[in-house]
């Protein structure tokens, strides 16, 4: 007879609809899983809120997922991971899994050039991106460029309309002319704009501008650990994908588009 833990469902959070980027990834790794996305839509974005707004936020997340009775947590937001992973892995008697940019890949795989890094203000503002930086070395090939509005711009699903074009341009063209080796999305909404920042990256520098996203690592390390505590779903004939809000009906059926991508 199976667990009973084993069937349980894997909860995600984030500020909206970034975090739906890491669930699918983790549908399509682990699909006999079920899984509760939960969005803190009327809070999106976290990005531009000092370290109390987010560490309350954040904890406030974990609270309702952790009472939908979930056997692991998913931090899936960078701003959230930067202010709040080991105060909820602490509180909590469950796995809890969290996100970081993916700038240790980056810095190992490519050559001579910069790698940008774009990401919210408080995640590239915390203590734990930069002891991070420090770890890695390397921090002189680093251009952190904070995109404070590209979270919200993204939550409208206009996601080939020019005001996000604009808005990235901006921020990307006064460095440009340089050799830009690799870039690394430090926030899951801008998964879901991969292919046109690394298509206007090219207009701007040299170099492949390749993109590094760590959502897939982060999903490997959550199938690592429900296998290490015996709580991974290999065998279910009806596996399930809720969607819950702090917002309304309409947040939902925007997760669903979202979801749908």
């Amino acid at each position: 007879m199976k667990d009973n833990k084993i069937t349980l469902p894997i909860g995600f959070f984030d500020s909206g609809v970034g975090g739906i980027s890491l669930l699918k990834e983790a549908v399509s790794l682990m699909p006999y899983e079920n899984y509760i996305y939960y969005g803190d839509s009327i809070n999106v974005p976290y990005g531009d809120k000092n370290e109390l707004e987010i560490k309350s936020l954040s904890l406030s997340c974990g609270d309702f997922l952790f009472r939908m009775g979930v056997k692991a947590i998913v931090m899936a937001c960078n701003t959230a991971t930067s202010t709040s992973v080991q105060m909820m892995r602490q509180l909590y008697r469950i796995p809890v899994i969290s996100i970081e940019p993916a700038v240790k890949p980056a810095i190992e795989a490519l050559g001579d050039g910069y790698i940008i890094v774009l990401a919210t203000p408080a995640t590239i503002q915390q203590e734990r991106y930069n002891k991070l930086l420090e770890r890695i070395g390397s921090l002189e090939k680093i251009i952190n460029i904070p995109l404070s509005r590209m979270a919200q711009m993204i939550e409208k699903y206009d996601l080939d309309g020019p005001e996000i074009g604009e808005y990235l341009r901006e921020h990307l063209l006064p460095h440009k002319g340089k050799r830009i080796d690799g870039i690394v999305l430090g926030c899951t909404h801008y998964s879901f704009i991969a292919e046109r920042i690394q298509k206007t990256a090219r207009e701007i520098f040299s170099g492949p501008c390749e993109i590094f996203d760590g959502k897939t690592g982060t999903v490997k390390q959550l199938k690592r650990v429900l296998e290490q505590n015996g709580l991974l779903n290999i065998d279910n004939n009806n596996p399930t994908v809720s969607f819950m809000t702090s917002g309304d009906d309409a947040d939902i059926e925007l997760f669903k588009k979202f979801f749908a991508i």
